[in-house]
């Protein structure tokens, strides 16, 4: 074994002054083992080396550590030394919301440490929560479906509407929803449309895949749409419209609408013409099964705890990393969700990320109920705000995602398709939600308001409010099964001008029996005003719906 000496302080030391200089660890002399280690195949040279700082005058004491004190003195002026900008260096101690950090010449100490990675660990968790909420709302929405065993060739349908048993966000009860999940990992699936409906296919991140119906490219007199799994090299047949999503997963959600105010027609049109099967049996298709949603108690909304990490991690686990952008995908790999790893936070990262939750789930409901967007407000000095700022891509500009706008629609929504967002003019829908009465505070079930609907309502096909719980933001359960009303609500009075008023509280005002929709003491709830086959006048704001005015 060969040993060797390395010197490393502000002043040179001769070869005769190192021999004489023990090889141990005292203050001001740097020492290191050198030893030669063969490793097969080849013989590599390891030296491993101990340095330390030496200092003039130095005695045989332990220096204290440079990571837990501050210089005593500053630093000479050397050959090589110009002016720094203090911008680029970090004070021996800065005072933040984190506390006091502290450094000794630019390095942080331990307990510095700790507090900006702990801090690290929770705001990506926080961002986490809010910028995966796309996927861990649908595998919500799969979770539920998964009880009732609707996928692929089974079909939920809601043949007497939707109502409030069932927990989804922003349901209506004014169309005959019909949906399903799909499955492309046994390969292709057939999808035959019905006629006349308004219908999707948004992918497991809800990414919007196609419309189908009045918005699709069966342009509503129903069709085969042929669909693809990601990678998928086969043969595809024609005569079939053809769409290839990014995910193996898939949400089919869909609208029939009632005809005079009957819904059966609907019902009956979807049960008889919609069909879901594989490729692979298309010429000999096996029959698709229906259950009746209607009263069904079952949860379709993602979790606001911890359990909501545990969803995301399904949806990462479960799709190719190619379906979603490498940022976010890097963000959930910084808490430990990345796909083909387990997600098995220790107790710490567990701690933090509950608390980040929590923090998650505040923030978006303060960004859903108290938006500071003005893009996201209809007009000015009005509760009317819009859930797609930035439409169905939630984006600023182009290129430029609005984040708070994509957060604010899937904390409150489901569904994305351009139908729901763009400008189309007596086709699709619009929505516009109200959180606040007229003097900007929060809607309250304890109490009664009105509402005037302006003469000429701009919708081609019929109007609705429907009325949600602020806490899930379902619909509100109350005595009525249906929480909603609007232009198909048998016996509901409209004024000699078309116009209609509109009264909301935990009772009936007198006389007004007709147009009340009841809300619940001690609960507070919010409304969706939708607009079907909306005009030109809610495009162009001509028309605008009055505010929730309370009654004393």
């Amino acid at each position: 074994m060969q040993r060797q000496a390395i010197f490393i302080g502000p002043n040179a030391i001769s070869p005769e002054e190192a021999k004489e200089m023990p090889l141990t660890r005292s203050a001001g002399i740097v020492s290191s083992v050198v030893q030669n280690i063969r490793l097969a195949p080849r013989s590599l040279t390891c030296i491993v080396a101990f340095t330390f700082m030496a200092t003039l005058g130095c005695n045989d004491k332990s220096a204290p550590s440079s990571a837990t004190t501050n210089q005593t003195q500053s630093p000479p002026k050397m050959k090589m030394t110009t002016a720094i900008p203090p911008s680029i260096t970090t004070p021996d101690t800065v005072d933040t919301r984190l506390g006091t950090l502290k450094f000794n010449d630019g390095f942080p100490d331990d307990a510095t440490v700790q507090k900006v990675y702990d801090n690290l660990d929770f705001s990506r968790g926080v961002q986490a929560f809010m910028s995966g909420m796309p996927g861990a709302s649908l595998v919500a929405m799969r979770t539920g479906f998964q009880k009732l065993r609707v996928v692929n060739g089974t079909i939920l349908i809601y043949e007497d509407r939707l109502d409030s048993k069932s927990l989804f966000l922003t349901g209506n009860t004014d169309s005959v929803y019909f949906s399903t999940w799909l499955n492309l990992k046994d390969g292709p699936l057939v999808v035959e449309s019905p006629p006349k409906v308004l219908a999707f296919l948004d992918d497991a991140w809800f990414q919007y895949v196609t419309d189908i119906g009045n918005a699709g490219r069966d342009k509503g007199q129903g069709g085969k749409y042929l669909v693809l799994p990601p990678g998928y090299k086969g043969e595809v047949p024609k005569g079939y419209l053809v769409t290839q999503p990014r995910t193996y997963n898939l949400w089919l959600m869909g609208r029939g609408f009632p005809v005079n105010g009957d819904i059966k027609p609907a019902v009956e049109g979807i049960k008889k013409n919609l069909r879901i099967y594989p490729l692979a049996q298309a010429k000999n298709p096996p029959e698709t099964k229906f259950i009746n949603g209607s009263g069904v108690e079952f949860n379709t909304v993602h979790s606001n705890d911890f359990n909501y990490f545990e969803e995301l991690n399904e949806v990462v686990q479960a799709e190719p990393n190619e379906a979603l952008d490498p940022e976010r995908l890097g963000l959930f790999a910084s808490i430990g969700i990345e796909k083909g790893k387990p997600f098995a936070p220790d107790e710490r990262m567990k701690k933090i990320l509950t608390e980040a939750a929590a923090v998650g789930n505040a923030t978006s409901r303060a960004i859903l109920f108290r938006t500071r967007s003005n893009d996201a407000h209809f007009f000015p000095n009005s509760a009317w705000v819009t859930t797609f700022a930035g439409g169905y891509e939630f984006l600023s500009q182009p290129g430029v995602r609005n984040l708070d706008a994509r957060t604010m629609f899937h904390y409150y929504a489901t569904g994305i398709t351009p139908a729901m967002a763009l400008k189309m003019i007596g086709i699709g829908s619009q929505y516009a939600a109200a959180f606040v009465d007229s003097e900007g505070k929060p809607l309250d079930g304890s109490k009664t308001y009105k509402i005037h609907l302006p003469s000429n309502i701009p919708a081609k096909d019929f109007w609705s409010f429907v009325v949600y719980d602020n806490q899930t933001r379902s619909m509100l359960q109350t005595d009525q099964q249906f929480p909603s009303i609007g232009s198909q609500t048998k016996g509901i009075v409209v004024n000699p001008d078309t116009s209609v008023d509109v009264w909301f509280g935990p009772t009936a005002p007198a006389g007004h029996e007709a147009n009340w929709v009841q809300t619940v003491p001690g609960k507070g709830w919010n409304v969706l005003l939708r607009l079907y086959g909306p005009l030109q006048p809610w495009f162009d704001k001509t028309w605008k719906p009055g505010e929730f005015d309370l009654v004393n």
